[in-house]
């Protein structure tokens, strides 16, 4: 391939300003058809960005021979069927987070990737946000010592904007999203535990739903002791009162903290008595950095930017916090 001429599966909200018009900004990328079950939907999607051809059939839009690259934004229940719809037919996937439902559906995806010999790339995009990834270089380059522990708050009220928009609320029904706001956001939070500290050793936690909706966890307390030493204490809660949201990491070192939020610009280095802060302009399209680089790879110029294996391993962190199988 010279060229990677996308297809996006479920055009919602989600991919209004986050991700779709990036497919178009970056080299050797160009978004050529969009699907959405609701036709209406997906005509009116399609005319406002200027993409070509529109869908409601996820199977047209897959066996259009045009389309070489699959974008899956759909809500995570259909993550599962939908790629491995792609990769049977050879077109490299790139899937949004949560992965899948659960672990045990990403552990599918991954083999179905593996039998098909075609490339699977998961859209954990701030892995390749600048923000990120001089958090990454400060670790590593031990500016703050041995890292020791990180401790992360995510706390939001019932009505937080940073949730994306949606015509229905399907993130708190756990058979269409696979677990409520903790299943939304914490891949965001988890992946970037992962992606600093490497392979977990042992991961528990414990889920309860303390507001009006039942049948999802609301509350959630995370523990993880990672191969490396360093342990990982997490807390989110989606039912705090306005006043009393958070969203903030801090990583202890022997020499100094680390401190920043999830959904934030500024990076806070606290070192012997002193503070320096690092601030990070916007990024209009916030997966652009990511879609770079997996376009890089679908042309076999890059490695894997998120593998099905690193980003499974966010999904079974999630799986024992809740206890879900």
């Amino acid at each position: 391939m010279q060229e990677i001429k996308w297809g996006i599966l479920g055009c919602g909200d989600v991919t209004e300003v986050k991700s779709g018009p990036a497919f178009n900004k970056v080299a050797n990328s160009s978004l050529v058809a969009v699907m959405r079950r609701d036709a209406a939907k997906a005509a009116d999607y399609a005319a406002r960005h200027g993409v070509p051809k529109w869908y409601s059939d996820a199977a047209e839009l897959i066996n259009d021979p045009e389309v070489n690259a699959i974008y899956i934004a759909t809500p995570p229940l259909q993550h599962e069927a939908y790629t491995i719809m792609a990769l049977a037919v050879g077109k490299p996937v790139y899937v949004e987070k949560p992965m899948a439902l659960n672990a045990a559906a990403a552990q599918r995806m991954k083999e179905a990737a593996e039998q098909y010999l075609t490339k699977l790339s998961v859209a954990h995009y701030r892995r390749a946000q600048p923000m990120f990834l001089k958090v990454k270089q400060l670790i590593d380059a031990q500016v703050i010592g041995d890292i020791r522990f990180a401790q992360l708050k995510m706390l939001q009220p019932a009505d937080s904007n940073i949730i994306a928009n949606s015509a229905t609320n399907w993130r708190l029904d756990p058979a269409i999203s696979g677990g409520g706001l903790f299943h939304d956001l914490a891949p965001h939070q988890l992946d970037l535990m992962v992606y600093f500290f490497g392979d977990p050793q042992s991961a528990s936690g414990l889920g309860a739903s303390q507001g009006q909706v039942a049948q999802v966890d609301d509350l959630v307390i995370g523990h993880i002791l990672f191969k490396n030493g360093v342990v990982f204490n997490g807390t989110w809660c989606f039912t705090v009162a306005k006043a009393d949201q958070a969203d903030r990491c801090e990583i202890y070192g022997s020499q100094g903290k680390i401190s920043f939020p999830i959904f934030g610009n500024k990076v806070t280095l606290s070192k012997d008595g002193d503070e320096e802060e690092f601030i990070f302009d916007p990024i209009p399209h916030v997966e652009q950095p990511m879609i770079e680089k997996v376009t890089q790879y679908f042309l076999g110029r890059a490695e894997n930017p998120c593998t099905a294996d690193e980003a499974i391993l966010s999904m079974r962190l999630m799986d024992s916090f809740t206890a879900k199988a």
